[in-house]
């Protein structure tokens, strides 16, 4: 009897036979997902690797794509190959909602901004007008010429006609000023259009750790206001001597606002100054007849015959003395002022209204300025770099008027204000002169002041309190 033995079907690993449905679940999945035209636009090749099962697929392919990582079913051992072939633009071009898309420029309007190193004859080059437009439009008028004046980032924005000549050119300057030329029947029309800023006071308050000006900046107030502060206090506080880690400042000053932002600001309308434990006050007030100037509270004046220093933020390097040896001559030798240390070319102030007696070389001074104030007073500024525009002998200057800037002329070791104070005739200590002062406000303007000065004083006493409470909180 002849045994037939039939030849059964090969057994696989149970893996491979779950490998596999996976792979046709996943086949027959992609089929319903993708429309048969995009399946033949982008084939997918997926080869089984039953040698390798720990390989998985790669990361970003249409076929690991498909399958969700909380999906209980294992994962296929296979791996996905995309031809190098252009893409369907069904897959490859997402549709924008039509909110995303810009609408096309009209082609009369050309918008540039201005690039490091660009001229208007470059920024006209750029818009495809000729230079002999740009020529005209500049000898139009002297206004015209301010066009020239340009700064990168700045936004220019150009109309011409149909024909490509042009008809008009506007830029906006800041956030208060636009200026525009454009072309007319007679030649060239220039406007210039400001918008006038909302005037809001503003609180600030400032304790000083190293310097006013670090102490400024942290309170948020500008440079600007800074420097004003430093003047109306500069009558009864050395700012490069006196000023000691502690004191503190509170102002009220204008902000100027266009839209609700910030765009400058205006003058300090009060202030207060503690400095070593004595506080000083100081109100701005016009007078009847249109002059403004800054009061104490109490109506007395802020303005002296002379201001302490004719440097701001300097430093004092060396003092009055009748025996100090001199750093050049190796000798002792009176010094008959106060050095002020500061950097080359910061700007030098008149302590106080006078006449020029000398604006020149005067020996190891190098160059100087020497000032007479009436009949009693006399003031020297040595070592100077330059003078400032304007001064001259014979001359007169007001206080606080930049009449030249810090040098190294003359017998000097390093740049810095050497500064002389006589009293008639006699040197003396400008640091401990007791200064003259100026005039009170006037009795016939003291009811109008004091309606001006306390509703200041009182907000400003209103924002300290409310500030301290903000900061117990």
């Amino acid at each position: 009897m002849t045994n037939i033995t039939s030849k059964k079907p090969p057994l696989y690993p149970k893996t491979h036979i779950l490998a596999a449905s996976g792979v046709a679940a996943i086949l027959s999945l992609a089929l319903l997902v993708f429309p048969t035209r995009e399946v033949e636009a982008k084939k997918t090749y997926i080869g089984l690797d039953l040698d390798n099962p720990a390989e998985q697929f790669e990361p970003g392919s249409d076929a690991a794509s498909l399958i969700n990582p909380e999906d209980p079913v294992p994962t296929p051992f296979a791996k996905t190959v995309t031809p190098a072939q252009p893409e369907s633009t069904a897959l490859a071009s997402p549709v924008l909602a039509p909110e995303l898309v810009e609408p096309p420029r009209n082609p009369n309007e050309r918008q540039l901004t201005v690039e490091k190193g660009d001229t208007l004859s470059t920024l006209f080059e750029r818009a495809n007008i000729p230079a002999s437009t740009l020529h005209e439009v500049l000898n139009s008028s002297k206004d015209a010429k301010k066009l020239t004046r340009i700064k990168a980032g700045q936004v220019l924005d150009f109309k011409v006609s149909d024909t490509g000549e042009f008809e008009s050119l506007s830029s906006k300057l800041s956030s208060m000023e636009t200026v525009s030329i454009t072309k007319t029947a007679d030649g060239y029309s220039f406007k210039r259009d400001l918008v006038k800023p909302e005037i809001r006071d503003s609180y600030a308050h400032g304790v000083i750790r190293s310097s006013l000006s670090q102490a400024g900046q942290r309170a948020g107030l500008p440079h600007s206001l800074t420097m004003q502060l430093a003047n109306i206090f500069g009558y009864d506080i050395d700012f490069a001597m006196d000023i000691r880690s502690g004191d503190e400042f509170e102002v009220i000053y204008e902000d100027k606002m266009v839209d609700g932002k910030r765009v400058g600001n205006g003058n300090i309308l009060s202030a207060r100054f503690t400095n070593r434990g004595k506080t000083y006050t100081a109100v701005r007030y016009t007078d009847k007849r249109g002059n403004t100037t800054y009061y104490g509270a109490d109506g007395k004046s802020m303005r002296k015959a002379f201001i302490r220093t004719p440097v701001d933020y300097a430093r004092i390097s060396s003092r009055f003395s009748n025996g100090r040896r001199h750093p050049i001559l190796n000798k002792i030798r009176a010094h008959k002022g106060v050095d002020y240390a500061a950097p080359r070319g910061t700007p030098i102030k008149a302590t106080g209204d006078g006449k020029i007696v000398l604006a020149g070389r005067r020996g190891g001074y190098g160059n100087a300025v020497i000032i007479q104030h009436g009949n009693r007073y006399r003031t020297l500024y040595g070592h100077m770099q330059g003078f400032a525009k304007g001064i001259r002998t014979g001359g007169t200057v007001k206080q606080g008027q930049i009449i030249g800037y810090i040098g190294t002329t003359g017998l000097s070791t390093g740049p810095h204000l050497h500064y002389e104070f006589q009293v008639n005739g006699v040197h003396v200590d400008p640091l401990s002169q007791k200064l003259p002062m100026a005039d009170p406000i006037a009795k016939s303007e003291k009811a109008r002041f004091m309606a001006v000065a306390k509703p200041l004083m009182a907000q400003m006493d209103q924002e300290r309190s409310t500030m301290l409470a903000q900061n117990k909180r």
